[in-house]
């Protein structure tokens, strides 16, 4: 459970320690809208990603399901700045398939926890195999980090791009380079 009340009180304390006044007209508010605000960005860590494919439907599809194109926010636990980008999400299921929504919650669920893009991309694969019991799963994520272009080398524009294959995906180059094509080559 977030405590905002100690978030507040560290808030001011960093105001104080960058040499301004927490009771400065502008400023006055700033503990109380950033408690506020890492309640929502961080609003992840008490989720379960896993409950939101929980409920399927039985349709006995067994060729790929792309959701391409997922935009996400999530901030990096090295120095708590924002990191975007979209999440492109594949999957054969093994009889059974979920709502589309589904798997967007489940991305902005882990996204909304302090991340790292490669853990993220972990996570969301593994999460959709150990619920679904797909035939495979493919994640790739593109992402630009803040503490990469406003602070430390700025490079502005740069993105990471990770990727975690499972079953079919890692085991069958055909199928990978189906899905990459997919969410890559076809724009």
């Amino acid at each position: 459970m977030i405590n905002k009340a100690k978030i507040e009180k560290a808030v001011a304390t960093i105001i104080e320690a960058i040499g301004e006044n927490p009771k400065r007209e502008g400023l006055l508010g700033t503990p109380k809208r950033i408690a506020e605000m890492y309640a929502e960005v961080f609003g992840g860590i008490d989720e379960d990603p896993g409950e939101e494919l929980r409920v399927g439907f039985e349709e006995g599809h067994q060729e790929m399901v792309i959701l391409k194109d997922i935009p996400f926010y999530s901030m990096c636990e090295h120095h708590f700045l924002p990191f975007h980008g979209l999440a492109h999400v594949g999957y054969i299921p093994n009889g059974r398939v979920v709502g589309a929504s589904k798997i967007g919650r489940v991305v902005e669920i882990l996204a909304r926890r302090p991340q790292l893009q490669e853990r993220l991309t972990t996570q969301i694969a593994n999460t959709i195999v150990s619920v679904l019991e797909p035939k495979g799963v493919a994640v790739v994520i593109q992402a630009e980090h803040l503490c990469m272009t406003m602070r430390g080398v700025k490079k502005p524009g740069s993105n990471i791009v990770t990727s975690a294959m499972r079953g079919l995906f890692q085991k069958n180059p055909l199928t990978r380079s189906e899905f990459l094509f997919l969410v890559q080559g076809s724009k």
